[in-house]
């Protein structure tokens, strides 16, 4: 994913270091709005005798990362950079296994799902790394954000394939 269009900011981060910031917070924008439409996906899906309680999870899990996608969208904005943030883009970029879809139990949905959380779990602790080793507290602030509700969304996940 490449980054074409840059705005004038008065942020003072030097320049190289916020194309990078916007290149990866740009990858993690195109997983998150991937992971949110699979987590809809589930939602729309499940059936089973706990179809409505993994329903609505689902539906938290997805309405959670919109705004994560929003947070993104704007840090990016901020930076100077332009949100790469279609359906189409994130699909192309997204580093999300594809979401499987000859499956509609709902334990078959959670293990589905808790395995796409950990992977982006990875990436956002990844990403912390990352902006701070370009010294912006801000987006490092943002994923510790992210990355905290995350590693939740897979504990509540986890906790139904436990026991």
């Amino acid at each position: 994913m490449t980054q074409q269009t840059e705005f004038a900011t008065r942020i003072d981060i030097p320049i190289e270091r916020r194309r990078s910031l916007i290149t990866m917070l740009n990858q993690q924008l195109a997983d998150t709005f991937d992971l949110m439409s699979q987590s809809k996906q589930a939602h729309w899906n499940v059936k089973g005798p706990q179809f409505l309680e993994l329903h609505e999870l689902f539906d938290e899990l997805a309405t959670r990362l919109n705004g994560f996608v929003d947070l993104l969208a704007e840090r990016i904005t901020a930076l100077g950079g332009m949100p790469l943030g279609t359906a189409r883009m994130a699909a192309a970029a997204s580093r999300i296994p594809e979401y499987p879809t000859d499956i509609t139990d709902g334990l078959s949905h959670v293990a589905a799902l808790a395995d796409r959380f950990a992977a982006y779990a990875q990436t956002a602790r990844q990403g912390i790394d990352f902006a701070t080793e370009l010294s912006d507290q801000a987006t490092v602030d943002l994923m510790i954000e992210i990355t905290r509700a995350i590693d939740k969304d897979l504990w509540f996940l986890e906790a139904h394939l436990q026991g």
